[in-house]
């Protein structure tokens, strides 16, 4: 399914931009997921070819365009706080369409593909030390506290009618940004996990989990072949279990389809 999937990817990218441009009448929504799809479909292929860096490659080439070239070169806040922004404003631009299509709409779809293929944050983090968890915590609850928080503080600056809302709402994009980067290194160091952020801080989660529990692409084990050795959760870093087939195997939603599993799998019996 690695190899096959690349073609499916960009069409489903294409459309994506032709349908966004005709919705805007905006031709940079063009250049903007065709490069996404493009960065995107070169990535099953280095997977395929067992190339250590493919996801790196893939991240860096995604994130790094949206925090620098959409986010701070072109005054947007991509963040949560953006969308809720951009949604009172009534504007269908870069922050809505990024949250519909990656982190509300698409992950019935994909699942998390957003976390393990193009987030910003997660592109830094993954390239700390700590790639398979140590432990194990109970603090997902922290996610759920800081959307609220989020959703909370842009309600009051909307109530108090604050004057430049706009020029607040992209300051806060960058020292937002910088937050997550110094509480993701420190939470990666501490707990030993490069991963830990996304598993217990990151707000972004609660939209991403709900849809990815539907998720149409998922890792599944082929029972035929498996020996059950467990190579395949002692490498998940995300702690889910890949032997369970079901929806409702533990942590399943959160899989971010990095396909270690797939790569360390001695037995070739884990797939898309």
């Amino acid at each position: 399914m690695i190899k096959k999937s690349p073609l499916i990817i960009e069409l489903l990218f294409i459309m994506i931009a032709v349908l966004v441009y005709f919705l805007t009448s905006n031709i940079f929504f063009i250049f903007n997921f065709l490069y996404i799809g493009t960065a995107i479909t070169i990535g099953p292929y280095m997977l395929g070819d067992d190339y250590k860096y493919a996801r790196n490659f893939i991240m860096l080439a995604i994130g790094s365009y949206l925090l620098f070239y959409v986010g701070i070169l072109g005054h947007e806040n991509i963040s949560l706080f953006g969308f809720w922004y951009y949604l009172s404003q009534g504007v269908f631009e870069a922050a809505v369409i990024h949250f519909l299509i990656a982190k509300i709409l698409g992950p019935f779809i994909f699942g998390r593909g957003w976390c393990g293929y193009a987030c910003w944050t997660a592109m830094i983090l993954d390239l700390l030390p700590y790639k398979h968890p140590q432990g194990k915590r109970n603090w997902g609850y922290v996610r759920y506290i800081l959307f609220v928080v989020i959703l909370a503080v842009f309600i009051g600056l909307l109530m108090f009618k604050v004057n430049d809302l706009a020029d607040i709402v992209f300051y806060l994009f960058i020292i937002g940004n910088l937050a997550y980067y110094i509480v993701g290194v420190a939470l990666a160091y501490i707990l030993k996990d490069n991963r830990a952020f996304c598993k217990y801080v990151c707000p972004i989660t609660v939209f991403l989990k709900p849809a990815s529990y539907f998720s149409l692409l998922r890792v599944k084990v082929d029972e035929d072949k498996c020996n059950e050795c467990g190579v395949c959760v002692k490498n998940c870093m995300m702690d889910v279990d890949v032997l369970d087939n079901s929806r409702k195997r533990h942590n399943g939603t959160e899989c971010i389809l990095c396909a270690e599993c797939i790569k360390k799998c001695p037995k070739n019996a884990i797939n898309f």
